[in-house]
């Protein structure tokens, strides 16, 4: 908290980051641009700072606060190609898969990627990625989940296409604004609403065709609302010492 409060980003215990930011660093994503002013570090006075935002788990488990600046030199990982650097670079590709070995010398699937907002490479460990059980209601089959985790479009009977990416705050990208998706966890099931999304990767959207919403849409977002209800019943008869919000998990860390 004293982090967020050091960047003029919280005051008097109160998160200023509007819903959509804060829900993207909750959930480890990446917030949008954001730009800060009178930073103080160490004795430098920084006037005004644009930068993404991100928390990371180190290694005594603490959460901690990640500044992502535009950066004037581009530094690419070493185990890309200088043709898959530029590709990425240039916008011709959305991202490249890779086997690397970590720090501990095992072997795992990376998914990188190139902001080209902050001028850097985002690199996400594939183990990592959680591919929704169904979206507006459609169950995605194995290899689709597989799809989704390897960052390629996946396409349902309705004809939304949606993909990930670690770039843009939603983290997912589709060829609609709106869409619904399902994840089942510890024998229950939950639901999140995505709003405005980005378009896929180097394709024209049809800003038209976009907000149209499909019978499966409509009929997952009526059980989007159940839930919603149900839910905001549980919060209201729990004890308030043993549920919390979202953000006063975050800032109780």
């Amino acid at each position: 908290m004293e982090e967020l409060e050091s960047i003029g980003l919280a005051k008097w215990g109160k998160l200023l980051l509007d819903e959509d930011d804060l829900q993207a660093l909750l959930q480890g994503r990446r917030t949008d641009m954001l730009r800060l002013e009178n930073l103080r570090f160490e004795g430098l006075h920084i006037a005004q700072l644009d930068t993404k935002l991100s928390l990371r788990q180190n290694e005594e488990g603490k959460i901690e606060l990640l500044l992502h600046p535009i950066y004037r030199d581009i530094e690419a990982p070493n185990y890309l190609t200088k043709d898959e650097a530029e590709k990425l670079e240039r916008g011709e590709v959305a991202n490249v898969e890779k086997f690397i070995t970590d720090e501990e010398g095992k072997s795992k699937q990376v998914l990188i990627e190139f902001d080209k907002e902050t001028n850097e490479y985002v690199i996400t460990d594939t183990e990592q990625i959680i591919a929704p059980d169904a979206v507006n209601g459609m169950k995605l089959t194995a290899e689709q989940k597989k799809k989704y985790r390897k960052g390629q479009e996946v396409e349902m009977p309705d004809g939304t296409a949606f993909q990930y990416t670690a770039v843009k705050k939603e983290g997912m990208r589709s060829n609609k604004l709106h869409l619904i998706a399902s994840l089942i966890m510890d024998g229950g099931i939950s639901f999140v609403l995505y709003k405005l999304l980005h378009g896929l990767f180097g394709k024209k959207r049809d800003e038209k065709q976009a907000t149209q919403l499909s019978p499966q849409y409509r009929e997952a977002y009526k059980e989007f609302q159940k839930w919603q209800k149900e839910r905001q019943a549980q919060t209201e008869q729990a004890p308030e010492t043993e549920l919390q919000s979202d953000e006063e998990q975050f800032l109780s860390r």
